[in-house]
């Protein structure tokens, strides 16, 4: 492997191997434009991201070595404490299952999750499960399991990075998760997005969130997604892709979806949460090609509902009603949707793999939008 000007930081949540080949920030401020596209009616929180649920926090090892190696992992766990011990209810929904999300039908079929959420690319689900058991068993309290349904997920980043090489360990994947922290998330090309690609713009990781009006119970509730699928973008209703020029990107690539919430859900309303979060792709102009695995994984971080591990206990909580949840299935369109957008608003060309994926035109989109709301009435 060609490990030309090779280097390895540590940033705050994130663990970088990196070199010169990404692009510098654009101009035009982000944040003031994502302001421009948000979606929806309801507020964001603190940091509008994942992590606004309390207690979530998300890490990243980024990859980034010679020529080719373009890769990573995002890690993100829902609480601080001992998850297996500690599980928390979880659902998966299969969009399309054109991908390889380890551990999803044990989710489903006992409603838990057990470890950290793993994302990474497509010929690293191996590490990312080995990463998260050898994580899981050391952790105190555990010396006595002898079973870790390790959740994985993956996109395919094999345009920009030679994912051949398998070059992300199960060193990397413990790394992420001890990483992680609090706080606001680091996106664009960053963990398992650096070497992703978006309606043929580069993709990365995006996030959001959305906090429900106490009239609707003032719950939390969180996205973050690794982009990597095709279609033409549109952004808040506008139809960037075609006034771009763009034709319809084909992208055979994937879409993870991590949605959280501190609202009490059971399995079977976290599923719902889940089908919506799909749905939130539609919005953004997703194709939903036949080689695009599109899933989502929703969790309830409530302490009204965590899940001990105790084989002669049981799960108890109280639950929202189904009529309550109505304005969480508008929120997770709302959270999926933005997260989508500041994928992309983040992300930064990148050379990779004799490639080049050149980032959303930051300047021609804010002047799109200028043109765009001048004609308005």
């Amino acid at each position: 492997m060609n490990r030309r000007n090779f280097s390895r930081l540590v940033v705050g949540a994130s663990v970088f191997t990196a070199t010169d080949t990404l692009s510098a920030s654009p101009a035009v401020d982000i944040a003031t434009l994502a302001q421009r596209v948000r979606p929806g009616v309801f507020e964001s929180g603190k940091h509008n991201s994942l992590t606004d649920v309390e207690g979530i926090s998300v890490g990243h090892v980024t990859l980034i070595e010679g020529d080719a190696v373009r890769t990573g992992v995002t890690a993100i766990r829902p609480h601080g404490g001992n998850l297996f011990q500690q599980k928390v209810p979880g659902a998966v929904y299969v969009g399309n299952a054109f991908g390889k999300l380890a551990g999803s039908t044990q989710v489903n079929e006992l409603g838990n999750i057990e470890t950290p959420i793993i994302l990474t690319n497509t010929l690293s689900v191996g590490a990312a499960i080995e990463g998260a058991v050898k994580y899981t068993l050391k952790q105190p309290g555990n010396e006595k399991v002898r079973s870790v349904n390790a959740l994985a997920g993956e996109t395919n980043d094999g345009v920009l990075n030679d994912i051949r090489a398998m070059r992300v360990t199960a060193n990397d994947v413990v790394a992420a998760i001890e990483s992680a922290t609090t706080g606001p998330v680091k996106q664009g090309c960053v963990g398992a997005g650096t070497g992703t690609v978006c309606f043929g713009w580069k993709g990365g990781i995006g996030s959001a969130s959305r906090v429900l009006p106490m009239q609707y119970g003032g719950y939390t509730i969180g996205a973050l997604v690794q982009t990597n699928f095709g279609g033409l973008l549109t952004m808040n209703g506008f139809p960037v892709g075609k006034t771009f020029g763009k034709k319809l990107y084909p992208a055979d690539g994937s879409c993870m979806i991590v949605i959280a919430t501190d609202a009490p859900l059971d399995q079977r309303n976290l599923y719902r949460l889940a089908k919506r979060a799909i749905f939130g792709l539609a919005r953004t102009g997703s194709a939903y090609s036949n080689g695009s695995g599109d899933y989502a994984i929703a969790f309830s971080t409530s302490k009204q509902n965590v899940i001990t591990y105790d084989r002669s206990g049981s799960a108890a909580g109280s639950f929202l009603s189904n009529d309550s949840i109505s304005p969480l299935f508008e929120a997770v369109l709302e959270v999926v949707e933005e997260s989508v957008y500041n994928s992309l608003l983040h992300a930064t060309t990148t050379t990779g793999n004799g490639k080049t994926i050149e980032a959303l035109p930051l300047d021609r989109l804010s002047a799109l939008l200028d043109k765009d709301l001048a004609r308005r009435p």
